[in-house]
């Protein structure tokens, strides 16, 4: 309880923890920011990481000049994409277990059945649309590694997703999170991103649900 109590102040209030971290561990900081990016990125066992706005604070620090922008972006591209290469290799490892049915130990079944939704959905394509929505961003390289989609195609997929998400919410915090009304509501523009960011996997429900009804 005390764990997730620490996780829930550490994502609202992430432009203030962040700051603290950069001012006490400097370049340091850069490696911390890599293996939180790998692990929400390549760990089914972490998809509780903040992701799209630990993106968006880094632009924001990065525009006082406590990080170097394109260094960061640089590191984390590869952390990302990384990231998803050796969750593919874990799905495909696990492959026949799962599919005999058995449980993995930490994997939630409901995770993987949503990611098989927007598989049949999106098709490929899933690798880079997963890379905005929380979870499912961490289960669509697992779920393809088991469904031993082509590794050239998954590479493909997963460098343009992995570059698009990276880039995309860290300029946008560049630019726009030390704006006086955004640091003034950090926490009310985290809370918008985490609602944005999973609006697109509760409409995809909400549409199963209807459809079967």
């Amino acid at each position: 309880m005390e764990f997730i109590k620490t996780l829930i102040d550490f994502i609202l209030h992430i432009d203030k923890h962040l700051a603290e971290i950069t001012t006490e561990y400097g370049t340091l900081t850069y490696i911390i920011l890599f293996v939180i990016i790998f692990a929400e990125t390549g760990l089914v066992v972490t998809p509780f990481l903040p992701g799209d706005s630990l993106l968006f604070a880094i632009g924001a620090i990065c525009s006082i000049g406590s990080l170097n922008l394109f260094l960061v972006i640089g590191l984390l591209i590869i952390a990302a994409i990384l990231g998803d290469t050796v969750n593919y290799s874990v799905g495909a490892f696990f492959k026949e277990r799962i599919l005999r049915g058995e449980k993995i130990r930490f994997i939630k079944e409901e995770h993987i059945q949503k990611t098989n939704e927007f598989y049949d959905k999106y098709g490929g394509k899933t690798i880079i649309i997963a890379r905005f929505i929380p979870i499912v961003r961490t289960f669509a390289p697992f779920v393809a590694g088991i469904g031993a989609m082509d590794y050239k195609k998954f590479i493909m997929f997963n460098v343009v997703g992995g570059v698009v998400w990276i880039i995309s919410f860290t300029v946008l915090g560049y630019f726009f999170g030390n704006l006086p009304i955004i640091k003034k509501n950090f926490t009310l523009v985290i809370f918008a991103i985490i609602i944005l960011s999973i609006m697109p996997a509760v409409i995809e429900y909400i549409r199963s649900k209807k459809s079967k009804v």
